[in-house]
Order: C-alpha cells, then structure tokens, then sequence
C-alpha cells in the first residue's frame, strides 16, 4: 500500500535536512524505534507495535538508498521480522524538503507491505495512524529543535548537539493512535470473533454429550 503525508518544522530547510539525517537523535520522536547502531547509511534497530492486548517487536535494518543533499531528498528502504512470529514489514520511503515560509515544507511517501497482525486493519486504518505518527512526529521534532542551547556568541548549536537523555521506548499503540472510532471498530471485530469462538465451543460441547448419550 502507498501512503502520502506532508508535515512542517519551523527551521531553514538546510537545518531540517541535517537534523533528520541526525538519527539517533530523532529517533525518540518516533513512537516504540530503538536505534542499536547507526553507521551513516544503515540503521540497525528494533520496532514495538501494540495491537490490543499483544505486542508485536520487528527487529531490521533501515538502509539509505539515496542522500542528495542539493535536492534534499532522501530515499530510505526498511524491512523488519517479528521476533516471535511470522510477521514481516517492508517500506521505502522517500521524503523530499522544500523551503515555505521561512521553515521547511516535508513530503512523505511511504511504500509500505505489512504481513501478520497489524496487517489485519488494512490501508484505511493504517493510513489514519500514519496521520497521527506523523503529526506527533512533526511536533516532537520542532520541539526539540526549538530548544537547541545557543552555542559561543550566542548562535544556536548545528544540528547534532546532545537533545537530552534517552528514554525507554514505549510500543506503538495502533488502537490509542488510530483514535476512539478505529478501536470500536477493532473492538466490534474482536466481538464477533468472542461470540464465534464461545458459539463454537457450545457446539462442540453439545455434539460429544450427543454422541455419549448414543453410545
């Protein structure tokens, strides 16, 4: 599936192409990412994905494919596994910046394949939690850039400078992010999947005491 979002930090677009080049410091701005190591071109990191009452942590790589700085555009190819499971998640994303208003206009587009759980809210559902992901992305980013200590002479730091302690990452909660309606949704789905199973078991219940009073 294919997702567009556009979001906008309030930095020259020089300065927000190098803080999102600064991966490890803005990963923190990304909701359940861990970043193990990073060596300029790829990153190698684990993902925690909430769905209900499971976890789900896809562990992978994340390489640059493309860095052109005089354009700024970036391209980026991820592919993750479930560490318990068969689940598998790929994307390639290619993020372009462009100059509006004295910030930083950035386009998104996100080519996304997701197999297991997570898969089972389809385009819809996982296009909504792209619009929150990368809102709250958005905020976070500008924030931390907005609070960049001034440097000698009273000059804001380059990107790159220490943002402040890591903390723990905490999963991605698919149902809290995509909102109240998709988790009836989910809720309903998991009503109806309740009421099978308990139904099911009834029958089968039914049918052994058939068979024993036939016997």
């Amino acid at each position: 599936m294919e997702l567009h979002h556009e979001f906008g930090v309030p930095v020259p677009v020089d300065e927000a192409w190098h803080a999102l080049l600064d991966i490890e410091r803005v990963a923190p701005c990304l909701p359940g990412a861990v970043v193990e190591d990073y060596d300029g071109r790829t990153v190698t990191g684990s993902v925690k994905v909430r769905v209900g009452p499971v976890t789900v942590t896809y562990r992978g790589t994340a390489v640059f494919e493309e860095q052109d700085g005089a354009a700024h555009r970036m391209v980026l190819v991820a592919n993750g596994r479930e560490t318990r499971g068969q689940g598998t998640a790929r994307a390639t994303v290619t993020a372009t910046l462009a100059e509006r208003d004295g910030g930083t206009a950035v386009s998104v587009r996100t080519d996304l394949t997701v197999t297991g759980r997570p898969a089972q809210f389809g385009r819809g559902v996982l296009s909504e939690v792209g619009d929150r992901l990368v809102g709250q992305f958005a905020d976070c980013l500008a924030e931390r850039l907005a609070e960049r200590v001034p440097g000698p002479g009273g000059e804001p730091e380059p990107p790159g400078e220490d943002f402040g302690e890591a903390v723990p990452a905490q999963p991605l909660d698919l149902l809290r992010t995509a909102g109240v309606p998709v988790a009836k949704r989910a809720a309903a789905v998991a009503a109806v999947l309740a009421v099978l199973t308990v139904a099911a078991a009834r029958l089968r219940r039914r049918l052994r005491r058939h068979r024993a009073g036939h016997r």
